[in-house]
């Protein structure tokens, strides 16, 4: 089901663009979370394995950038946090504030596919591992989901892996401001995926956002997951829920 907003929504459009001014226009309440048996490792891994007939909600944002487009790979690195599937989480990081695009926005460990790349996985292991030192033998891919294009005119692929525990980070100070995870089963429940709509430059947009606090951590700020982020994980959960 695709929220309708009602007639009186209001559009906002924003000289100095913060995502979180523009109005929520619906909550997926009504669709189920993916169970937590769906979660487990040995469930993701037969997943990718034997995949659905499924159909991606959010392939491509309408382009706000004159730039020519370029082959994109991010790491969605699942970590096996314990042994119910409730302790999964996913690694994600804050972009720094200096970089050219999408700074300060969350984001999955990743970056332009090099030409000495073989794929895309061998392009987000090494994303990985050059952003916040994530070594290769403690990842397992799984697979990957379908490309995602962002206003930014990156084709993304999304590479999706489980982390065994252990790992030291040493994230880059030049592209990453901070680390943090966000439990699985969270991002994996629509009653905390939000719809936002607005007009800007004459052009409708509209994408999710899953804003997440942790319990423990309610005097510092919510990690605002939303964007090309948030549509991965979108797709992530159709993925799952089909």
């Amino acid at each position: 089901m695709v929220y309708q907003p009602p007639a009186s929504s209001s559009f906002v459009p924003l000289a100095a663009f913060d995502p979180r001014s523009v109005p929520i226009v619906g909550v997926d309440a009504h669709l189920p979370p993916i169970a937590a048996d769906a979660l487990s490792p040995a469930a993701l891994r037969e997943r990718f394995l034997t995949p659905p007939v499924w159909q991606p909600e959010v392939l491509s944002e309408k382009k706000f950038a004159d730039r020519q487009p370029a082959r994109a790979a991010v790491l969605v690195p699942i970590v096996l946090r314990g042994s119910h599937p409730h302790d999964l989480t996913v690694l994600l990081t804050e972009r720094t504030a200096q970089l050219s695009t999408h700074s300060g926005q969350i984001a999955f460990p990743g970056g332009k596919v090099d030409p000495g790349d073989a794929d895309a996985t061998a392009a987000a292991l090494r994303e990985a591992h050059e952003e916040v030192g994530l070594e290769a033998d403690w990842v397992q891919v799984l697979g990957s989901l379908p490309t995602y294009i962002t206003g930014t005119s990156f084709w993304v692929t999304p590479v999706v892996a489980l982390v065994q525990p252990g790992f030291t980070l040493r994230p880059n100070p030049d592209e990453v401001a901070d680390t943090f995870e966000v439990p699985l089963h969270f991002l994996m429940n629509p009653a905390n995926h939000q719809r936002h709509r607005m007009m800007r430059d004459g052009v409708q947009r509209e994408w999710f956002s899953m804003p997440y606090r942790a319990a423990e951590a309610q005097a510092l700020p919510e990690r605002y997951i939303w964007g090309a982020t948030a549509g991965m994980l979108r797709n992530f959960y159709r993925f799952l829920a089909a």
